[in-house]
């Protein structure tokens, strides 16, 4: 199994910044993908940003420019660094991963438990 933990949620006055962290642990051959998803009251949940084993990543337009994602392979941890953060980023930050627990496994999503970020006017 994988195990995601992330870290570094909180409450900021907008324009501030916040840096999620989510380390994957467990029973891991290969991660595959790495990504930050989000579920704001009422809102559907959104993919935020992710990133691919090779580097390759992607924003949605609402976080683009103010978001970045970050990956360090050899910790197994991805990194959401938010700046000129604003109320509508009020969300419940999830991680997920995209990963093999064997070579002959297929890839398979696993989530974290979320951290709360809390953007106040």
């Amino acid at each position: 199994q994988v195990q995601l933990v992330e870290s570094g949620g909180g409450l900021v006055q907008a324009g501030g910044s916040l840096r999620l962290s989510c380390a994957a642990s467990g029973r891991i051959f290969s991660i595959n993908a790495m990504d930050w998803y989000r579920q704001a009251p009422g809102k559907q949940r959104e993919l935020v940003a992710g990133i691919t084993s090779g580097g390759n990543t992607n924003y949605a337009g609402s976080v683009k420019g103010r978001f970045t994602i970050s990956r360090d392979n050899a910790k197994k941890m991805v990194y959401l660094s938010m700046n000129s953060l604003k109320p509508e980023d009020t969300a419940v930050y999830y991680c997920n991963v995209l990963a093999r627990t064997s070579g002959w496994a297929p890839t398979k999503e696993y989530w974290g438990q979320g951290t709360q970020v809390t953007v106040s006017s």
